[in-house]
C-alpha cells in the first residue's frame, strides 16, 4: 500500500491539535492581504477507506487571522493561552499567494498549491509495496495527481448543495455484460466544489480471467500486465465496496456515469466472492441521466468522452478508471450550475427523480427500437441497479 495522500484545489486546509499525532505536515501561511478576511476550510479526519484512506468532512468558514501556521504540526504545541485556543484549528498546507479563478469577485479564495499528507499511524503503515509497481496504480491509497483546479463554469449560478462534496467511482472491465464481465481496474474518489480531487483511491486487479483483445485495446491493460501488477479480485472487491461505503455513509453522494452498469457489475462481482453487496441505500447521481433529462433532443452520441467535451470537462485519458470517474463528477457539477432550477434539490429527492428519469428514458428508447429495428426488442430501465 502507499501511505501517502496529496490533497488539491482551492480551500484552506487545517487540523485541530488531536489529531496532530497521526500526521506530518510542513507549510508556511502566505496571506494575500494583511487585512484578516475569511476563507473556507476543510477539516482532516483520521477516518478511512478500508482502514487506511484518510477523508475530508464538510466545509466550514475560518478566519485566516485565527490561524496558527506551523512549520510542522509534529512539533509541541506552544501553551493555549486560553479554553479557545485550545481547540484552535492548526494551519499546515503551502499557500501560493494568488486569487482563484473560480471564485472570482470582490474577495477571492486564496489558491492553494498541492499538499502531501504522510500517515505515520503504525497501524495505516503499507503491508507490501512491489518495487517495480507502476505508478498509474497502488494496492492501497495513491497519491492524488498534479493538475489543474478544474474551472466549474464559474459565470453560472452557485450549484446546489449536494453538488459541493461528491463521491466519484469508476470501473474497467472485461467486457460490457454485467453478468460475466470481470473488474480489471477501480476508482474510488472525492471532489470539493470546484472539481479538485481531495481523496482517491485506485486498484489493479487481476481478473483471474484472460482479458479479451477488445476490452484491452478500450483501456489498455493487458492479461499480462493485470497477472504482473494486479491483486486478486478476491482481495480488492472488499476494499472497494468498503470505500463506497465510506462515502455513503458520510451522506455524500456518488457520481457514477451510466451507474447501472458499474454496480450491476459490482454487484455480481460480490456474489461471486461471497460478499455482502452495496444496499442501495446510498444516493447516487448519474450524469448519464441527468444529461438526457436536461437537455433530451440534443444530437449525437452520450458517451462520457462526448459529453465531457460538450461541458468543457477536460477528459485526456478516457478508459482508465480514475480519469473517467473525476471527469464523471465535474460533469456533475456543471449540470447542477448549468440548471440550477431543476437540479435544485435535496440530494435524495434528485436520487428519486433519476429512477423516474432512467424509467422513461428507457421506455422512448425500446419504443424507438420496437419500431424502427426489432419489434421485440427490450431493455431495463431500473436504476441505478439492476
Amino acid at each position: 500500500m502507499n501511505a501517502t495522500s496529496t490533497l488539491d484545489g482551492p480551500d484552506l486546509r487545517y487540523l485541530h491539535e488531536e489529531d496532530l499525532p497521526l500526521f506530518e505536515l510542513t507549510a508556511d501561511l502566505v496571506p494575500e492581504t494583511p487585512a484578516p478576511r475569511r476563507a473556507r476550510a476543510s477539516r482532516v479526519a483520521t477516518q478511512g477507506i478500508a482502514g487506511d484512506a484518510l477523508f475530508l468532512e464538510p466545509l466550514i468558514d475560518l478566519d485566516p487571522a485565527e490561524v496558527v501556521p506551523l512549520q510542522s504540526v509534529m512539533a509541541p504545541a506552544a501553551p493555549a493561552e486560553d479554553a479557545a485556543a485550545e481547540s484552535r484549528p492548526v494551519l499546515a498546507l503551502p499557500v501560493e499567494a494568488a486569487s482563484s479563478p473560480v471564485a472570482a469577485g470582490p474577495d477571492p479564495l486564496p489558491v492553494l498549491e498541492a499538499a502531501v499528507l504522510s500517515v505515520l499511524d503504525p497501524a495505516l503503515a503499507p503491508l507490501a509495496e512491489p518495487s517495480d509497481f507502476e505508478p498509474m496504480f497502488s494496492a492501497g491509497l495513491a497519491p492524488a495527481p498534479v493538475v489543474d483546479t478544474p474551472l466549474i463554469e464559474p459565470l453560472l449560478p452557485a450549484a446546489p448543495d449536494w453538488a459541493s462534496m461528491l463521491g466519484v467511482f469508476d470501473l474497467e472491465t472485461t467486457g460490457i455484460d454485467t453478468e460475466t464481465a470481470r473488474i480489471v481496474s477501480a476508482h474510488v474518489g472525492v471532489l470539493d466544489e470546484h472539481g479538485g480531487i481531495v481523496e482517491r483511491k485506485d486498484w489493479l486487479l487481476d481478473p483471474g480471467v484472460e482479458i479479451p483483445d477488445g476490452a484491452a485495446a478500450v483501456h489498455g491493460i493487458t492479461t499480462d500486465r493485470a497477472r504482473r501488477y494486479g491483486r486478486s479480485a478476491a482481495e480488492v472487491i472488499p476494499e472497494i465496496l468498503a470505500a463506497i461505503r465510506s462515502v455513503e455513509r458520510r451522506g455524500i453522494p456518488l457520481v457514477i456515469y451510466n451507474a447501472p452498469y458499474d454496480l450491476t457489475l459490482l454487484a455480481r462481482e460480490a456474489a461471486r466472492h461471497a460478499l455482502e453487496p452495496l444496499d442501495g441505500s446510498g444516493l447516487v447521481v448519474d450524469p448519464l441521466v441527468v444529461d438526457r433529462a436536461m437537455d433530451r433532443f440534443r444530437k449525437g452520441k452520450r458517451t462520457l468522452e462526448y459529453t465531457a467535451a460538450f461541458y468543457g470537462v477536460e477528459l485526456s485519458d478516457a478508459h482508465d478508471a480514475g480519469a473517467d470517474a473525476i471527469a464523471a463528477g465535474r460533469v456533475a457539477q456543471v449540470l447542477a450550475r448549468r440548471y440550477p432550477v431543476e437540479l435544485g434539490v435535496e440530494a435524495d429527492r434528485l436520487h428519486d427523480m433519476q429512477v423516474r428519469w432512467c424509467r422513461e428514458q428507457a421506455a422512448s428508447f425500446e419504443e424507438y427500437m420496437r419500431r424502427t429495428k426489432d419489434p421485440d426488442f427490450t431493455t431495463s430501465g431500473a436504476w441505478p441497479c439492476r
